[in-house]
């Protein structure tokens, strides 16, 4: 008992005040112990407003004001995890236009690393995916103009631009000698959130790039066009293809799997406290009407995608083929902080698959693993290291993973993992552990 009592009382203050109220003078030392926290917040705050009329008073040129407090926002945001951000009023236009799938620009989901643009994904049939952008590519300059010491509203407001204008971008590419310059022609990005065909007249394949508003009204209608192009008695199953898919909207990733699932729990969230829990549900049915599925995730598989696929590995409804996901577990809220100030974007809560298992810093391992014969002058740009690599990130329930290939083909026949979802639907491959058609929980 000692033991544990000196543990607690050495590491959380809390526990200590959990012991004290028990006592006749417990509510005191509570109420007391409160003001001591606001005091001494407030005391920080002084030291803000001290710092910030010293620097207006005596900086060697007139400070922009609007700019010095937007400066300490973002050093404020910084100091938390990866996927906090502050955004500017121009900032939070342009995720907005981002999220409902059309905008102008250059067609590539980055994210900031070390003071410079990280590509995530290039978007499928974009000018940036045209050009060669590969994921993992880092973006110093755009237009000639050094990113260092920007914020990523700022870059990426650099990248976009009206249709028919020219970027130039420079990139640091590992395994290039020097830096590579690349001339984009912008376009009006219409996100296609959904492509999708039949193969061998028995299997309908189904690939979403992102979850933005587009996506579940997009996966309706290609179960749709599958079904009336391939009988019922002859489809084998569905591919549902989640590689190198960044993310999105949570709600899209909740409407998706209830589109794919006949009942159950898709995703918990858990904030800071127990009353902020949330369980999201499947609602509306299993469009596919039972029938098998195989998802196809690797290494650039994160957030949204990764809850889609952890909802429905979790309930027996599909089999997981391909590397292990990303491992962004967390979710944000985006909070909007009145006109013209733009919002936050601030992580606000863990998800936590049907099972009760927290992906973050880990990721989600396949059932089935298929590595990709990458060729040799692209080895080094398709490994990627994941959420536990990142700077700030939230720690993990356990132990970390980090590592994770993401390349995929550009030829079909040449592509292992989709291969093997075939041949898992048709039969062909029989794996002990993996059944081909897996029963769908009541």
């Amino acid at each position: 008992m000692r033991r544990n009592l000196t543990f607690l009382l050495g590491t959380v203050t809390g526990a200590c005040l959990t012991v004290l109220v028990t006592g006749p003078q417990g509510a005191h030392l509570v109420t007391a112990a409160k003001a001591a926290a606001r005091a001494d917040a407030y005391s920080q705050l002084n030291l803000f407003g001290d710092v910030f009329e010293r620097i207006r008073a005596d900086y060697v040129e007139k400070p922009d004001d609007a700019k010095l407090v937007e400066g300490a926002i973002n050093g404020m945001i910084s100091s938390l995890d990866p996927h906090s951000r502050y955004m500017s009023a121009r900032g939070w236009a342009d995720m907005q236009e981002t999220t409902r799938g059309e905008f102008g620009g250059l067609g590539v989901e980055v994210t900031m690393e070390d003071g410079l643009v990280k590509v995530v994904a290039p978007i499928d049939d974009t000018p940036a995916a045209k050009a060669g952008i590969m994921s993992g590519d880092l973006i110093s300059q755009i237009d000639d103009e050094a990113i260092q010491g920007l914020t990523l509203e700022q870059a990426v407001s650099k990248m976009k631009g009206a249709p028919n204008s020219k970027a130039r971008l420079t990139i640091i590419r590992k395994g290039s000698d020097k830096p590579i310059n690349v001339s984009i022609v912008r376009e009006n990005i219409q996100v296609r959130p959904i492509r999708y065909h039949t193969d061998g007249g028995d299997i309908g394949y189904i690939r979403i790039p992102s979850f933005d508003e587009q996506t579940t009204d997009g996966l309706i209608k290609a179960i749709a066009a599958i079904s009336k192009e391939i009988p019922r008695e002859k489809l084998a199953g569905y591919v549902v293809d989640l590689r190198n898919n960044p993310g999105g909207l949570l709600d899209q990733a909740v409407s998706v799997s209830s589109a794919l699932m006949a009942r159950g729990e898709v995703v918990s969230t858990r904030g800071r406290t127990a009353e902020e829990t949330q369980r999201l549900v499947a609602r509306g049915g299993d469009l596919t009407r039972g029938k098998p599925l195989v998802v196809l995730i690797n290494g650039g598989s994160a957030s949204a995608s990764e809850i889609v696929a952890g909802a429905l590995h979790d309930h027996k409804r599909a089999t997981l083929i391909g590397t292990r996901s990303f491992g962004k577990g967390s979710v944000q809220t985006i909070i909007p902080l009145g006109a013209g100030n733009g919002a936050l974007a601030l992580t606000t809560a863990r998800y936590y698959t049907p099972s009760g298992r927290s992906i973050q810093a880990k990721g989600i391992t396949p059932d089935i693993e298929v590595l990709q014969d990458v060729p040799d002058e692209l080895k080094s740009r398709f490994e990627i290291k994941g959420e536990a690599s990142m700077r700030g990130h939230l720690s993990a329930d356990g132990t970390e993973q980090t590592g994770s290939q993401s390349y995929v083909p550009p030829a079909g026949k040449d592509d292992k993992a989709l291969n093997a979802a075939f041949n898992l639907l048709r039969g062909i491959t029989v794996n002990a552990d993996v059944p081909t058609k897996r029963p769908v929980p009541n």
